[in-house]
């Protein structure tokens, strides 16, 4: 037997000094799934703390300016216990979804003894990353950012400092799904507050700015004998409240149409079983689009119960890649130039081949 280069890829065997050998020591498997992870990149950190402080924000405006000096209890007590419901399940599906290993593959076992361990038969191929000196399975794809190979990469999310793929993208999918659902709440609520105020307490607000300016008396002057510190709008003054529910008004629109095109099309992916990058690479090659509700149980954790929509609850564990799993099939030459991607990512990537003599 011996070792045939496919097409324009590069041969490991005959030039093994490309990946520097003595630099690719297999480590072992990666932990079980909820292993700490976490990608030291400045803009992703520097993103999931502006996403942090966005919804600190919101939280601060909609319990200071609209519930707590609202004298109607019930719409107070409510909504506050559903938008802290909803603002708890996001940040800790941000978490997890940040700190999760997506399923990165081991690292630097792309060795020339770990190739010729595999015994690989007639027709057998292996995809190697000689970025992060791996042996590359089905479906798996380099980042940059993460500088690993990732099973069933869909893309990286600087928003959550790490990528989405096997093992995170239940949590991405649930991040996407409260932030745009607490947007909503939000715009609703400062909906009812701006109708609210306009009709009753800045409108004595203006009145009585009117007042002070004729008879030049200050307000606050006004309000201490009737012992008035603040409307029953807001602890703030209406032109700051204005100010603090306009931006909020803006970042949740802005959310809510960001967050809900992300969830659409993160639930189109799982139901057809196409990650983004598949997608993408596809683009030119359309293919038949079949449903998989089975990858659907198995990025949200089983059958259809409450844990899917919990970012405590794992999705299915996925089993340990074996060593077959790195090796696919081809039937000839010809076929393995059909697998050739004319992608950017595919000409950083080798494959070896072993066919009769």
């Amino acid at each position: 037997m011996m070792l045939i280069p496919t097409h324009h890829f590069r041969d490991i065997e005959r030039k093994p000094e490309y990946l520097q050998p003595e630099k690719c020591v297999p480590p072992p498997y990666p932990g079980p799934v909820g292993t700490m992870w976490f990608i030291r990149d400045g803009c992703g950190i520097a993103c999931a703390i502006v996403t942090w402080f966005l919804v600190l924000y919101a939280e601060f405006v909609v319990l200071f300016v609209m519930l707590i000096p609202s004298r109607d209890y019930v719409y107070s007590i409510i909504n506050g216990i559903v938008f802290n419901l909803l603002a708890f399940l996001a940040l800790a599906s941000h978490c997890r979804a940040m700190l999760t290993d997506p399923g990165a593959v081991p690292k630097g076992n792309a060795t020339k003894e770990f190739i010729e361990s595999l015994q690989l038969k007639p027709g057998q191929v292996v995809y190697k990353c000689p970025k992060c000196c791996s042996i590359k399975p089905d479906r798996a794809h380099h980042c940059s950012v993460c500088k690993r190979c990732i099973r069933k990469m869909d893309h990286h999310c600087p928003w959550v400092n790490n990528c989405v793929g096997e093992n995170n993208q239940k949590y991405f999918v649930l991040f996407t799904m409260y932030i745009a659902l607490i947007s909503l709440h939000a715009l609703i609520m400062v909906g009812f507050h701006f109708l609210h105020c306009f009709e009753e307490d800045w409108t004595t607000y203006g009145l009585n700015r009117e007042e002070m300016a004729e008879t030049g008396i200050s307000l606050h002057e006004k309000m201490q004998p009737l012992n008035i510190s603040s409307t029953e709008c807001s602890s703030f003054s209406p032109p700051t409240t204005v100010i603090l529910l306009i931006l909020l008004c803006f970042e949740g629109l802005l959310f809510l149409i960001f967050t809900s095109v992300m969830f659409g099309t993160q639930v189109h992916s799982i139901c057809t079983d196409e990650t983004g990058i598949e997608r993408l690479k596809r683009k030119n090659q359309p293919r038949e689009h079949t449903g998989s509700w089975q990858s659907v149980k198995e990025t949200f954790g089983g059958d259809f119960s409450l844990n899917w929509f919990n970012p405590f609850s794992r999705p299915c564990q996925p089993e340990i890649p074996s060593d077959k799993d790195m090796v696919r099939q081809v039937t000839s030459l010809s076929d393995t130039e059909t697998m050739e991607d004319p992608s950017e990512e595919t000409k950083d990537e080798d494959s070896v081949e072993v066919t009769d003599e």
